[in-house]
């Protein structure tokens, strides 16, 4: 099956090009989603689009066997490109707020975007070499946590076949070329919470006269770092970020309000509940200690649970990386404290589901920053304005972990590191 892809190389790294050049934010998708939907239409796939505002889901069957789908996320993020590179990003869009913004593909989605229109190219063309059912997913909004919840309630597991096996992948900061998987959960749980600090406003000649709430804010953001020092375990993976403040407009005026936006990582529901139950107490008794007179409100942006990999399926999946990629390039690594919505699917349609990783820094670039003890410093994360995973062998690698894993369910599996 992989002999055609070193033909269809030149056309997926011009696209990676064009999509890293042309990002869109969560559920604005609709360029990206337009050049999805012809392309799976040209090569024979059930197209529907505008499932879950921006979404597109491909179907492509073939005679009786398993059904498997396969999801890659679309959207990109709101940050300023410095990579320097020929083709970043100089487009600014419209939030949903209305603020005008820089947009990148800082997290790699158009990795994810092609790889999975590389792995549909490859399995439309060899029919002989599966039976079954394949389903592509193209979910829009993962970065706004909403994303797989409007294609589920866009009824995606009622207009179309519900899977025996959901499979994703994400790149990430490690070497291209490696794949990573995790039985169990491989990413906690996330919330977003916003918390407004009411207090009374006045002249910032005579503070004695107002409650200020910028020093309660500022107060709170401290204190809130104790949650993960104090309140629970230390082998716990919990982190508190708070990622924005915003209160005031001017030097000389207390404001009568201030607004943190807050995001929790948490590895358990148990832990979940102690951590959000330490954060309300301190919201709370930190607004009383400042004497405010109205509670603060906390608000609860979005939730996502802990993305969950079977065991069993897992196993089948990393079986089948090493028997064509090698023992050496697919290795087993622990559980992030990143979050996804991808979890949800499997949730919704109650089958299994894996997720693992792919590395998308050059190889050598990654092994100087190791041996020197500087991948911290060195090795641009996701989300960072310098994140840009190397086209190759990042791009085939990712068209080849999503058709050996759909091979297992539906086709003989690919053996040998075939090129």
């Amino acid at each position: 099956m992989f002999e055609a892809l070193e033909e269809l190389t030149p056309d997926l790294e011009e696209l990676y090009r064009d999509l890293h050049a042309h990002p869109e934010l969560a559920f604005q998708e609709k360029r990206t989603a337009a050049i999805v939907a012809d392309r799976l239409t040209a090569q024979g796939w059930e197209v529907t689009a505008g499932v879950g505002q921006t979404g597109v889901v491909g179907i492509l069957r073939n005679g009786e066997g398993p059904t498997v789908m396969l999801r890659a996320d679309m959207d990109a993020l709101p940050v300023l490109e410095q990579t320097g590179l020929p083709y970043a990003s100089t487009v600014v869009a419209t939030d949903s707020s209305g603020a005008q913004v820089p947009v990148m593909h800082a997290c790699g989605h158009d990795v994810h975007v092609v790889s999975l229109l590389g792995a549909c190219a490859l399995l439309a063309g060899d029919p002989k070499a599966w039976s079954g059912t394949i389903i592509a997913v193209f979910q829009p909004g993962e970065e706004s946590g909403y994303g797989a919840a409007a294609m589920v309630d866009d009824g995606l597991f009622e207009r179309f076949p519900v899977p025996d096996i959901i499979l994703g992948q994400h790149v990430g900061p490690g070497p291209a070329g490696m794949v990573g998987t995790c039985s169990g959960t491989v990413m906690g749980a996330t919330d977003s919470v916003t918390v407004e600090l009411f207090g009374r406003g006045g002249h910032g000649s005579r503070p004695e006269g107002a409650v200020d709430p910028v020093v309660m804010a500022a107060s709170l953001v401290l204190r809130l770092q104790t949650v993960v020092s104090r309140s629970v375990a230390a082998k716990e993976p919990v982190v508190v970020t708070v990622g924005a403040l915003h209160a005031g407009t001017t030097a000389a005026v207390i404001p009568d309000s201030a607004t943190l936006a807050i995001n929790v990582r948490t590895p358990t529901e148990e832990v979940r509940t102690k951590v959000m139950a330490a954060i309300e107490r301190l919201v709370e008794a930190e607004a009383v200690a400042a004497g405010a007179t109205t509670d603060p409100a906390i608000t609860s942006v979005y939730y996502l649970p802990p993305t969950v990999n079977d065991a069993a399926s897992t196993e089948r999946v990393a079986a089948a990386h090493r028997a064509y990629f090698g023992d050496g390039l697919v290795i087993s690594i622990p559980p992030t404290t990143a979050s996804e919505d991808f979890g949800l699917l499997s949730t919704a349609a109650k089958v299994p589901s894996v997720y693992w990783f792919i590395g998308g820094i050059d190889p050598e670039t990654y092994g100087k920053a190791f041996m020197a003890g500087r991948v911290d410093e060195d090795i641009p994360q996701n989300h960072s304005s310098t994140f840009a995973p190397v086209i190759q062998p990042t791009l085939t690698v990712g068209v080849r972990t999503f058709v050996t894993a759909a091979l297992d369910w539906v086709g003989a599996q690919v053996k040998g590191n075939e090129q």
